[in-house]
Parts: C-alpha cells; structure tokens; sequence
C-alpha cells in the first residue's frame, strides 16, 4: 500500500469548523422563518463571517445583520466577512431566539438562533422545524416548545433512574414511587 502526502500547501490544523444552518427549501409557501442557525459561541464577531460565507451561495451578499441583545454579551456595530463590512443592529422590540439578515438586492431572512450550549438532539428538532416551510411557528414559540419536550426527557430519565434505584417498583401517576406496603397483599400474604 502507498500513501502520497501533498506537502505543497500549508496544512491548516485549526481550520473553522463547518456552518451548523439549516435552511427552508425554496418554495412558494411563506413561513415565519427561513431555518436556523446553530452558532459555536455568543461571539457575534467570531460567528457572523462564518454565517455570512456560508449564505452568499444560497442567498446572495447579505450586508446587514439585526439581533436582540439579550442573547448576545456584546454586539459590534461592524463585522469583517467575506472581505467587506457587514453592519449589524439591535432591538429590543426583536424576538430573542431570532436573527434577521438584510441584503440590498435579495430582501430579508430570519433565522431561528439556538443556542450555543443546547444539546445535539434538541438543536436537531429546532432546526429540522425552524426549516419547515410555510410554518406559522416562530422563533419565541419553537423555543418555547422545545423548553416543555427538554423537561419531558428529564422527567421522564428522572423517572427511569427511581424505576432502577428502586429495583422497578411501582410508581405513582406523578412518577414518584410507591413506599413497599402500597402494594396490595394477596389473601395468603405473598406479593
């Protein structure tokens, strides 16, 4: 077996980790939002070049960028990417869990933002269903929705660790579990 290494260009060892986007198909429906986006950090400065590259494609040139400051410790008023100037505003009035993206020449998007810190399952639904077009759900609502299914599982593992701390006794209705003489005897006396 031979092995041929091109030592010709530099190998970068901390290259940028790849755009986590998931974008609404181009449709005629119209929706809430345009899909999400799944930043690595709250560093917008560190974030937008990435995002801003990786929708030029699909999208066009986006120029500017609008954000809750709610979301973000710091908001710059200009970002370096893709060799030009993107500005970037904030608003209060503006939904938290949402970024908005402006161009000159193609229009408008929102992008559902998950958190950086949010597990790989739950931010896979957020953007599966940030993506899904014609949806009336926005980004406040998704995440909202998300919050509620997040403290299912918990429960629900919460749950599951008494079952098996408890060596499967039975469980009340409200998940805690039934003290040992809650069970009902037979007429002999065994279980």
């Amino acid at each position: 077996m031979t092995t041929t290494l091109d030592r010709t260009e530099p190998r970068d060892l901390a290259a940028e980790p790849p755009v986590r986007l998931s974008l609404t198909p181009r449709t005629t429906l119209a929706g809430q939002l345009d899909g999400a986006w799944w930043p690595y950090s709250r560093d917008l400065e560190a974030e937008l070049p990435a995002l801003a590259a990786a929708l030029e494609a699909p999208w066009g040139r986006v120029t500017r960028v609008t954000v809750n400051p709610a979301r973000w410790p710091v908001v710059p008023h200009t970002v370096a990417a893709c060799g030009r100037v993107l500005h970037v505003g904030w608003f209060t009035e503006q939904d938290p869990d949402k970024l908005i993206l402006l161009s000159y020449t193609i229009g408008r998007w929102d992008l559902l933002v998950v958190p950086p810190e949010t597990a790989p399952a739950a931010a896979a639904r957020l953007m599966t269903a940030a993506a899904i077009p014609g949806s009336v759900l926005t980004a406040g609502v998704l995440m909202a929705n998300e919050a509620v299914i997040g403290r299912g599982a918990r429960d629900a593992r919460r749950r599951e660790a008494a079952w098996e701390d408890e060596g499967g006794a039975c469980m009340t209705t409200f998940g805690e579990p039934f003290g040992r003489s809650a069970l009902p005897l037979s007429a002999n006396g065994w279980r």
